[in-house]
């Protein structure tokens, strides 16, 4: 479900711009490539970042220690706890799904969901309940929902308003809607300080790779939009707030493992040569660049 230029820019999984879902993903992913290769995923269309390419769990594990204490922290102030029955919408990896089934308890429920579970197959236990849905496109999994999530993920969806409606759909009286996506446009760079080579090797790829994201539909403008369109979809009480890494171990991850699972596509695409994404990993490796993400916002309402 959860993720930049978006893929990110997702939820479960998605950078943002990276998708986690993302996604972020969250991830609500449309492809699976299973190649291994230098150059896997070489087609034009579909998910840029599919959940079972080799580098997808390296990414969740990067959007986890980047994202998981600003969404653990919203849902705390939701007041998600025991009995609560949620809905993890893209769940991509499991971090935020484990977090739900330990605060919702035996008597509770977390319906997680993705349109690849590949990746979250293994947390099918009680209280969890890992479904294959397309939110963008079916039916939402049950109704009266307490709480729907989705982190990385709307950014890419291309009916992202019926998805919205979906989600709202899902919850009781009373439920709250926490969104959480990407705006690569808001910050486009990889590197704000671009004082150097490697820096601006580094925001060209970037660029790059939000072109990639473009061309498959994804929304790079969305994640400023969600507090109007949470309050023109009716819900009350909608705050919004964002989180902006500027640097960190993470940000570092993320970009090594997305750039090694679109290589390809940067390449056939005729953005990088291959030579450049190996210049641009080993100047990554080295650790001598301040590398970001595009600004993650979560926005919440509750259901009149």
């Amino acid at each position: 479900m959860r993720n930049s230029d978006g893929q990110a820019e997702g939820p479960s999984g998605t950078d943002m711009e990276h998708g986690e879902d993302g996604g972020e993903g969250r991830d609500e992913s449309q492809g699976a490539d299973r190649d291994g290769g230098r150059h896997e995923g070489t087609d034009g269309g579909g998910y840029l970042l599919a959940n079972r390419q080799a580098e997808a769990g390296e990414r969740f594990d990067a959007f986890a220690a980047l994202f998981d204490p600003t969404t653990f922290r919203h849902l705390e102030g939701l007041g998600v706890g025991p009995g609560w029955r949620c809905w993890e919408v893209g769940a991509g990896g499991t971090s935020v799904v484990s977090w739900l089934a330990e605060r919702v308890g035996p008597t509770g429920t977390v319906v997680a969901t993705d349109i690849d579970t590949s990746l979250i197959a293994g947390s099918a236990r009680p209280p969890v309940e890992v479904r294959v849905h397309d939110v963008g496109a079916e039916e939402p999994p049950g109704e009266g929902f307490d709480l729907v999530h989705a982190r990385l993920v709307l950014v890419h969806v291309p009916d992202r308003e019926r998805a919205l409606r979906s989600m709202i759909k899902a919850l009781r009286p009373g439920g709250r809607l926490l969104l959480e996506d990407a705006d690569p446009a808001l910050q486009p760079l990889l590197c704000p300080d671009e004082h150097g080579p490697a820096e601006e090797l580094a925001n060209r790829l970037r660029h790059g790779f939000r072109r990639l994201l473009a061309d498959r539909g994804a929304d790079l403008s969305y994640g400023r939009r969600l507090p109007r369109l949470l309050r023109e979809a009716g819900l009350q009480q909608v705050e919004a707030d964002a989180y902006f890494p500027v640097t960190s171990p993470a940000c570092t991850a993320l970009e090594s493992a997305t750039v090694r699972q679109i290589r390809a596509r940067l390449v056939t695409a005729g953005l990088a040569t291959d030579e450049e994404i190996d210049q641009h990993l080993a100047n990554v490796a080295s650790g001598t660049m301040d590398l970001t993400t595009a600004p993650m916002i979560s926005a919440w309402g509750t259901k009149p």
